[in-house]
């Protein structure tokens, strides 16, 4: 999808108006007669977009007195442009001018990602496959379109990767990608091969990966923004599993076919990272990537085996499908050589938090302070990526107790959500947020303004976020 700033509506694109009220569709100069059938709808009830005819040629219209300064109103304005985004799809229009005021970037945010579709794999059947080739935002300002425009290119860039199956994106091609968009966007990237991993002590990666034919790769990706403060960096940590099977601890085939999103985390990352560098924020930020696939052949991990994470705890490996935290730890413990002022994990780590707040929200938790939770929440909720806290007691280290190791991978049946957390809390020594995003980032029905597939949830999220850590 191009997207481009116009400063009106021309040529052969449909053109969608969105106004606070009828009078200021009138004021558009939108014809009397459209006008009145769509009062008579609104008279009826009905909401939303209405297809009319006029000299001009096809129009939509949609009124909303939506506030664009308060979640709710973001998400309502969001919502509009997702819907707009079903109208083309279900017409197979590819073209729209909008010109929605006084959000139009906000409605055209929503719509953006409603358009969304994941076709590179299609071949004899490309062509009858529904994109919107082109979004024209009309009448906003350059520098506010140019940032949003590179959001919504990392919001992309991560749902590609995420609906890109491992035989397309094993661990070496996720690297590779790594490094052409930092060569693209402006960030540094530096790939560590099995080599400087074996160095590195890195068990907990080196262990998962025993199973797989393919090698694992650590990602350090780095960007200071001109006029950054000259601080500790705030480091965002990607779970990198580019594909799930779950070891010897098989999962059912049912629960295998969408593990290629289990590096969802790693998408996240990469795509603030496009943002944020793309956009030339001022922040000083870090990400690390484990990545490699979790297999079983010969040599693949056993329930049983103890392994030793960098930071020389062991671990007790009583499942195998467990396995996103045993690589997590390796690059939380890494992270510390960067001093940072805080830590951000993001991975489709467990079950349990799909199942206790399903794809709605993130599962959040960890040890930083009221002020750093404070504003993570309030980004959540401008951006509609939400969270909800659960606890982080010191009750739930209990529940990984081994009789053989420190610690091991799993704690039963209950809270599973929170003793993946404490486990990962083993390998810190810095203010840290978990993410556990396993219930929004890959869908398997439309959901707000997402399709089916990756989501790139925590892009917009962490952006925001780190927008406004600039500004503090």
């Amino acid at each position: 999808m191009k997207r481009s700033l116009v400063p009106s509506s021309a040529g052969d694109a449909v053109r969608a108006l969105l106004r606070p009220n009828v009078d200021a569709l009138r004021a558009a100069g939108i014809e009397d007669s459209a006008l009145n059938a769509y009062q008579n709808r609104v008279d009826r009830g009905v909401k939303g977009w209405m297809h009319a005819a006029s000299a001009q040629g096809d129009l939509l219209l949609a009124t909303s007195d939506a506030e664009a300064t308060t979640a709710e109103g973001l998400h309502a304005l969001r919502q509009l442009g997702a819907d707009l985004g079903g109208i083309l799809a279900k017409n197979k229009l590819r073209h729209v001018a909008l010109d929605a005021q006084p959000a139009a970037l906000t409605v055209a945010e929503g719509l953006a990602l409603n358009a969304y579709r994941y076709t590179k794999l299609f071949g004899t059947k490309a062509k009858d496959q529904w994109t919107l080739e082109q979004l024209d935002v009309v009448g906003s300002d350059s520098a506010e379109f140019a940032t949003w425009n590179a959001l919504m290119d990392g919001v992309t860039e991560a749902r590609d990767l995420i609906n890109t199956p491992v035989l397309q994106l094993g661990s070496l091609e996720l690297a590779a990608r790594a490094e052409q968009l930092g060569a693209q966007h402006g960030f540094k990237c530096t790939v560590l091969h099995k080599a400087q991993i074996e160095a590195l002590k890195m068990g907990g990666l080196l262990g998962v990966n025993k199973g797989s034919v393919d090698p694992p790769v650590f990602i350090v990706l780095e960007y200071r923004g001109e006029g950054a403060k000259a601080d500790q960096p705030i480091a965002l940590v990607g779970k990198g599993v580019v594909y799930d099977t779950g070891g010897i601890s098989l999962k059912p085939s049912n629960f295998m076919e969408d593990m290629k999103c289990d590096m969802s985390g790693a998408a996240a990352v990469l795509g603030t990272f496009c943002a944020v560098a793309a956009a030339k924020l001022p922040v000083n930020v870090v990400g690390l990537i484990p990545a490699t696939d979790n297999r079983l052949n010969g040599n693949a991990l056993v329930p049983g085996d103890v392994i030793t994470i960098s930071n020389g705890v062991t671990v007790e490996v009583l499942n195998t499908d467990a396995e996103g935290r045993l690589i997590l730890a390796d690059a939380l413990h890494y992270a510390k050589k960067y001093q940072p002022k805080l830590v951000i994990d993001l991975a489709t780590l467990t079950g349990a938090a799909s199942r206790a707040i399903g794809p709605y929200a993130t599962v959040a938790m960890g040890t930083a302070d009221r002020a750093t939770w404070d504003a993570l929440q309030a980004s959540a909720g401008m951006t509609h990526e939400r969270l909800v806290e659960f606890p982080f007691w010191d009750d739930y280290k209990e529940l990984i107790k081994s009789d053989i190791a420190d610690i091991k991978n799993i704690g039963g049946a209950e809270a599973g959500m929170i003793t993946a957390g404490k486990f990962l809390e083993y390998f810190i020594d810095y203010p840290y947020v978990h993410l556990d995003i396993a219930g929004p980032a890959f869908l398997d029905r439309a959901i707000t303004y997402y399709g089916k597939g990756g989501t790139g949830v925590g892009v917009r999220l962490l952006t925001h976020f780190l927008t406004a850590q600039s500004r503090a």
